[in-house]
């Protein structure tokens, strides 16, 4: 069988959508190479030269640290896997930040050194100055992993389940499942208590309807090789490249294990 993908939602930011002709393990795959296995550019170290902001240095480090930055995925390489030995275009990219107060001071503030790498949002508050007080700073940005550090997971809430699927057999018209439903999808038809196929991904397969039939009419399963995918992107990638991403790691890594059992 041929995998499909059916779009339900898609914005720079979230997606929705389903898997078909699969398996739990492959859509677990695709889960965690978004949240662990796609590299993105993050702030790793901070050169502070004036703060005089009430932020200690080691808060003013970690909020620059957690301000999502736009990158491209083939143009940078983690710094362990770069051969530079220690600084080069391809491995880190320079921001600072000069401000004086009054006023807050966001990440648009920020000034990079390459026109790809620039903050996600540009209205994330790093800090509140009062008259006189001064941050002047250089912020050094690598390409790293999810899985050695939060600061470089792209996407933030992915999660997947299975499609549901509500059978309906000898209803008798009682009402009982419609009532009993938190999401308010089932409904009364001619003949019998039916689900619209739209409203089939709200389920929750909590089950109350089953278990509410007296007569045993509804039966609530799940399509093992169909899932529900939510996805949220933090600004690195627009979440159509997220996913894009997602399957070119996790297609890299079957070629690289197979190059590997080739040579055994």
């Amino acid at each position: 069988m041929t995998m499909e993908v059916d779009i339900l939602e898609l914005s720079d930011r979230s997606a929705k959508f389903v898997l078909s002709n699969t398996t739990a393990a492959f859509a677990n795959g695709i889960r965690r190479a978004a949240l662990a296995d796609v590299p993105t550019i993050a702030i790793t170290e901070v050169n502070i030269y004036n703060n005089t902001s009430v932020l200690y240095d080691e808060q003013l480090g970690l909020r620059l640290a957690l301000i999502p930055l736009t990158s491209n995925m083939e143009d940078f390489v983690p710094k362990e896997e770069c051969n530079c030995g220690d600084f080069c275009p391809a491995c880190q990219v320079s921001l600072t930040l000069s401000a004086e107060g009054p006023g807050i001071v966001y990440s648009q503030d920020l000034v990079s050194s390459d026109d790809k790498v620039q903050p996600a949002d540009p209205n994330i508050p790093i800090a509140d100055l009062r008259e006189g007080q001064k941050i002047v700073l250089e912020a050094i940005a690598q390409m790293g992993y999810g899985s050695k550090h939060s600061r470089w997971q792209a996407g933030v809430a992915c999660g997947y389940k299975n499609m549901p699927k509500v059978e309906f057999s000898g209803c008798d018209l009682c009402g009982a499942c419609v009532t009993e439903c938190p999401v308010n999808i089932i409904k009364m038809g001619a003949s019998s208590a039916e689900i619209s196929q739209e409203d089939m991904f709200k389920c929750t397969l909590c089950r109350l309807c089953e278990g509410v039939c007296d007569i045993d009419a509804i039966d609530v399963k799940v399509d093992g090789h169909s899932f529900i995918f939510m996805m949220e992107s933090d600004g690195s990638y627009s979440t159509k490249e997220l996913i894009l991403n997602a399957g070119n790691v996790i297609k890299d890594k079957a070629t690289s294990l197979a190059d590997i059992l080739s040579t055994l």
